[in-house]
């Protein structure tokens, strides 16, 4: 019998390619909603932005989703492709990683070789989970029935390319010139920015193996409230350890290189969670029911910290708590309807959600 996008059972069989075109939309319209919106760097208030930053989040989202699966790999190769897509936003697009003016990065601290080091960090985990992994797993939550397969063809996959390149070319003739005037990026770090890139990309792509089903232990996974809890606890540690809070000018509430403690607390922690959501994901008995968990106590809490590091008005305020009331509200019904088709999503060492990144010919 023919499932419908969600996984429930359907009177009659629906067009995949459809299907596929509304995934892959989905996906586009979420990674900027999910980064941008719901943390409030772009307020509710200039919510119209989003349609400039749907080619470079959305495109770019979706375009590292495609390579991934056609190139056989999983989690580990999507993430080193989101932190490619993070240094050619912001080494290249924004410049941010340079500058020493703009969004006050340089003043954060730990400023090496002309690098804005903690900012990097920071945003390089922020845009690794919320413009790319959060998104691709609720996009899969949504379409389970494509989890595994590509949502465009070689055309498609290449349209998105140029329009994630469109959409690096649309920041750096948007941002830069109106809030950080007269700066360029020296070029030697324009080219370390494009080196590292394809650096990471055939690491990725070639060097990491294709993904497996690795022998999953029988023990239970962690009760959902558990995940919910401990995925907002780790997304709140994250902020305050990687953002500036309170009015300080560096992260953690410290001073010049003293930034660097923090930024080693955080790699390791980013790292640790990693290794158990994979192992946790790896049992049997996990769901789709975990993954949601794991992705809506991250949204919930990241929303939250946008209210203490991005709101500047009470209006962007007010907008940030809608958004969380909206949040929750869509958790709780994606969580029913998972509930009443009782997916099964574990066999795989996936951390949230795509249990068998393998190519399939369309």
């Amino acid at each position: 019998m023919a499932t419908d996008s969600h996984g429930s059972a359907a009177a009659r069989p629906v067009d995949p390619g459809r299907r596929h075109r509304r995934a892959a939309w989905t996906l586009v319209v979420l990674a900027p909603l999910v980064s941008e919106l719901a943390l409030g760097s772009t307020p509710v208030r200039m919510a119209w932005l989003i349609l400039l930053w749907m080619p470079i989040y959305g495109a770019g989202a979706l375009l590292i989703r495609e390579v991934v699966l056609r190139r056989g790999r999983g989690w580990p190769s999507i993430l080193l492709l989101a932190i490619a897509y993070e240094i050619v936003e912001d080494g290249i697009g924004l410049q941010a990683l340079s500058s020493p003016r703009l969004y006050d990065a340089a003043s954060w601290g730990a400023r090496i070789l002309g690098i804005n080091a903690p900012y990097w960090e920071a945003n390089a985990l922020y845009h690794a989970v919320f413009t790319v992994s959060v998104p691709i797993a609720l996009t899969d939550l949504l379409f389970p029935a494509h989890r595994a397969r590509p949502y465009l063809g070689r055309t498609g996959t290449a349209v998105a390319a140029v329009m994630a390149v469109l959409g690096v070319a649309v920041l750096r003739l948007t941002v830069p010139p109106s809030q950080d005037p007269g700066y360029q990026a020296p070029l030697p770090v324009v080219l370390g920015c494009l080196v590292l890139v394809l650096a990471l990309v055939a690491l990725a792509l070639r060097v990491l193996p294709p993904t497996h089903t690795a022998p999953a232990k029988p023990a239970a996974p962690p009760r959902l409230v558990v995940l919910y809890g401990a995925s907002a606890t780790a997304t709140l540690v994250f902020f305050g350890l990687s953002f500036p809070v309170f009015g300080q000018q560096q992260p953690a509430f410290t001073h010049g290189l003293a930034v660097l403690v923090p930024m080693g607390v955080t790699a390791v922690t980013a790292i640790a969670c990693y290794r158990f959501l994979s192992r946790a994901a790896a049992r049997p008995a996990w769901t789709q029911r975990h993954t949601l968990a794991v992705v809506g106590g991250a949204l919930v809490a990241h929303s939250v910290g946008g209210l203490v590091i991005m709101a500047r008005t009470a209006v962007d305020r007010v907008g940030l708590v809608a958004i969380i009331g909206l949040t929750v509200l869509g958790l709780v019904v994606l969580d029913r309807r998972l509930r009443t088709a009782d997916i099964t999503g574990g066999g795989g060492p996936a951390p949230l959600g795509i249990h068998a990144l393998r190519s399939r010919p369309e």
